[in-house]
């Protein structure tokens, strides 16, 4: 007897989604794409959501699946009771999801962790004594900051230079190497040209660790098709919210490593002095599962594998309008790496002339009902490479934004260019707030940070 759910029935087919002009589009659905927020003016608006890149929101058919689990959960992968025995076959059930989500070759782990920040160190603890990480300083903190042996290349300014620059950096190391490099750009969202990287490394021998938390909830992932050797990702920017991430790869160098965690389940044996650690995915995996989180990012991985021929060419068409949109706006400046001509996922970084970023940022939330990002983006080196002290406005899309939202961020932008904020704002803790100008009280409308 089969004692756990069937995946199938926890999630549902795509939701219809409404798009605000044109033809309509079956893509999945998320919570809260109609949540009303408070304005200063003392109106509401429905919330556009422009910071997926941070965190995007739940998927309803995630939401479905975790809610149709949670009466079943319990620890995983020991007791005998029927819910434990059920909470580990949906944690596997799971893992098998993920791993074919991503293309994993038959022999790669695939551990589960809290997110990808998390990943990366597992992966930075597991790299052998003596090899030697190469990372340009273009990369997200998480990427750039936890190995041990690190050469750290400039900020390139093309394509061709960055490929020039890593071969030259290959050329003089000899021993393990591995080249980290995210799929796509945390400030500006430019796709990095992976293919080209794979190839470079395998000419020197080089292993390649991929960050793809900006790039999952956008495009297909795979690992075995693009022969890099480890994958990281989160399931908070892939619709998934429930603090799960994962590392897929290689299974030499996290078989031999100390485990990631010591404890409960990343044992087998436990004697006077001496321990037997486990094998596999459980090595690194000790403690309490994140089980609903699996369960959760595993409905999502099995949503969008679906649903990639809605979603890519709807973000595509909102994408180019917003673009469109901002270029028509003479204080805008898009921030970009390689160029404008670049390819990329759904996010645009800019900046308006005049106009400090963080009370742009804040003038879109109070006045318009607008969530968007600004500051460095957690990739400091590259932000100020781009805009100097200067910071910028990070708007990324997915679903739930519609063409209504992205038309409402054009005309926000421009009117807050030509004419400035409607309401008067101080400075004040690092960031600002609506006041009343004649008694500088603040408003009832929480601050941008």
């Amino acid at each position: 007897m089969t004692l756990f759910l069937d995946p199938d029935r926890t999630v549902r087919p795509f939701a219809q989604h409404r798009p605000s002009e044109g033809a309509r589009s079956v893509l999945p659905a998320v919570l809260g794409a109609d949540l009303q927020v408070p304005l200063g003016s003392g109106a509401t608006a429905s919330f556009a959501n422009f910071d997926h890149a941070a965190t995007a929101p739940c998927m309803v058919a995630v939401a479905e699946a975790a809610q149709a689990f949670l009466p079943w959960y319990a620890s995983s992968h020991e007791g005998s009771g029927t819910l434990a025995g059920i909470s580990t076959a949906r944690f596997e059930e799971a893992r098998r999801v993920v791993r074919a989500f991503v293309g994993c070759r038959d022999d790669d782990y695939l551990v589960f962790t809290r997110n990808t920040t998390d990943a990366v160190k597992l992966l930075a603890m597991a790299v052998p004594e003596g090899t030697t990480v190469v990372v340009f300083d273009s990369e997200h903190h998480a990427l750039l900051l936890p190995w041990r042996d690190v050469r750290r290349l400039p900020i390139p300014a093309s394509v061709e230079e960055m490929l020039a620059s890593l071969d030259e950096e290959l050329r003089t190391l000899g021993g393990d190497v591995l080249v980290a490099v995210s799929a796509v750009l945390n400030v500006t969202g430019e796709l990095m040209p992976l293919e080209d990287v794979v190839a470079l490394c395998r000419r020197h021998g080089a292993r390649v660790a991929v960050d793809a938390a900006q790039l999952a909830a956008h495009q297909p992932i795979d690992i075995a098709g693009l022969d890099v050797d480890y994958v990281a990702f989160s399931g908070h920017k892939m619709y998934a919210p429930f603090g799960i991430g994962v590392l897929a790869g290689r299974p030499d160098w996290l078989e031999a490593a100390r485990p990631h965690l010591a404890g409960c389940g990343a044992t087998v044996d436990v004697g006077d002095g001496a321990v037997t650690w486990a094998s596999g995915a459980a090595r690194h995996e000790a403690g309490g599962a994140n089980v609903v989180g699996a369960v959760a990012l595993a409905a999502a991985c099995q949503t969008l594998r679906t649903a990639w021929n809605s979603v890519m060419p709807y973000e595509s068409v909102l994408l180019n309008r917003l673009r469109s949109g901002l270029a028509e706006v003479p204080e805008v400046v898009e921030v970009s790496l390689f160029g404008p001509a670049s390819e990329r996922v759904a996010m645009v970084a800019f900046t308006v002339d005049g106009v400090d970023s963080a009370l742009l940022a804040t003038a879109l939330s109070v006045e318009y009902g607008i969530g968007v990002r600004h500051g460095d983006f957690c990739a400091r080196p590259l932000a100020r490479h781009l805009s100097g002290e200067r910071t910028a406005v990070r708007a990324s899309l997915g679903l739930g934004i519609g063409v209504d939202h992205v038309d409402r961020l054009v005309d926000a932008v421009r009117t807050i260019s030509e004419i400035g904020p409607r309401l008067f704002y101080v400075a004040e803790d690092g960031a600002w707030w609506p006041s009343t100008e004649a008694t500088g009280s603040r408003l009832h409308v929480p601050p941008v940070r």
